[in-house]
């Protein structure tokens, strides 16, 4: 037999729909069936005889999409892969093993399983995954109700974080090969929209460091993140070994944030050194929870006299603006914050600008005395 050529087709269901189908000729044996396989269909449908431009442009990219999987088949044979044929991880449980995945995840990835878990009826497995279904699942979240609270809307903000959690996790089952595709290519995110950050002075800082609190690592990490801008998550998974001497005879962090994937060294200032507490192996905040920054974090900004709304990632907020504020060069501060994208770090500039403030008190209506 020849080398085999990969076609989409498409073809007329009873309902009406069009679903599109890959069509390999000479047929392709199945290395763990031994079958032949001639089709494989991609869970892709068009709308027959369209008669609307958004059905007509939804029916485009569709085919756009399984074009895409058509060329990754054609190169995985040229290869000699053919994991794409296994049709026994098709029937994994996804549930299953999207739970095995939170462990060692936050709070975020909990929030969106159980999401998932109503969006697919408590059921699905790995077949299921397929773009169109995927898709469902971000319509999904833009028309959620949060979960603590049932009669409120899921926030615009709250469903770009989650749904960025999931594509996340579609690409760790894809490179871990349960998932034949990556259906990440083909999915649209969900636009997050600018809001108000909310952030504390430099004397607010140094006013809630004056104030005790009944959980002494809350009160450590908290001032740490206001000195080194880490997130929670990298705060909770700080270990001694990752703080080491620099050569200009300082410390520093090596790190690899949670959230971005991001391996980065990070400066440390003396002060922020000092409250990580006395040097030792594991966890530098040993008795540091995550539920510490729900009440009792509200408890000790209370008893701080801070009535702003607060929450433990303001503290990395408040890092960022306090660089800036005293003049920190953007680049430096997007670095320190390990952005990928310097105008990610820009809105700080925004928020905080000496050099506006300085311009618009140099205009005066009334005369100096």
């Amino acid at each position: 037999m020849g080398v085999t050529k990969v076609t989409l087709r498409k073809r007329l269901l009873p309902s009406g729909k069009i679903t599109l189908y890959l069509d390999f000729y000479p047929p392709l044996r199945d290395p763990h069936s031994r079958k032949y396989v001639r089709h494989e269909y991609l869970g892709i449908y068009l709308v027959n005889k369209p008669r609307f431009q958004s059905d007509k442009d939804a029916n485009k990219e569709k085919i756009a999409q399984a074009e895409a999987i058509r060329s990754e088949r054609e190169l995985a044979i040229i290869r000699g892969q053919y994991d794409f044929l296994d049709k026994t991880k098709l029937k994994m449980d996804f549930l299953a093993y999207f739970k095995t995945k939170l462990d060692t995840k936050d709070q975020k990835w909990i929030r969106v399983y159980d999401h998932f878990s109503n969006y697919c009826g408590g059921v699905c497995k790995m077949g299921d995954i397929t773009v169109p279904f995927c898709e469902g699942f971000r319509e999904y979240l833009l028309n959620a109700k949060q979960l603590k609270h049932p009669d409120k809307q899921l926030a615009q903000n709250s469903a770009a974080g989650y749904w960025s959690t999931f594509r996340g996790f579609l690409k760790i089952a894809y490179q871990e090969k349960l998932l034949q595709e990556n259906v990440n290519d083909y999915l649209e995110t969900i636009d997050a929209v600018d809001g108000r950050r909310e952030f504390l002075t430099l004397e607010e800082v140094r006013q809630l460091a004056a104030t005790p609190c009944d959980t002494p690592d809350l009160k450590n990490a908290s001032l740490f993140s206001c000195l080194t801008g880490l997130r929670i998550s990298d705060i909770l998974a700080l270990n001694w070994s990752n703080i080491v001497k620099a050569t200009d005879g300082g410390w520093c962090i090596r790190i690899k944030t949670e959230k971005t994937d991001t391996e980065a060294t990070l400066p440390l200032s003396q002060e922020a050194y000092e409250l990580c507490g006395t040097p030792g192996t594991g966890l530098v905040f040993k008795n540091l929870k995550r539920h510490y920054t729900q009440k009792p974090l509200q408890d000790w900004l209370k008893d701080a006299g801070i009535t702003k709304h607060i929450t433990f990632h303001c503290f990395r907020h408040t890092f960022a603006t306090l660089q800036v504020n005293e003049g920190t060069d953007i680049y430096t501060v997007s670095h320190l914050l390990t952005h990928a994208n310097v105008g990610t770090t820009q809105i700080y500039a925004d928020i905080v600008d000496k050099s506006k403030r300085d311009a618009v008190e140099r205009i005066k209506i009334k005369e100096d005395k």
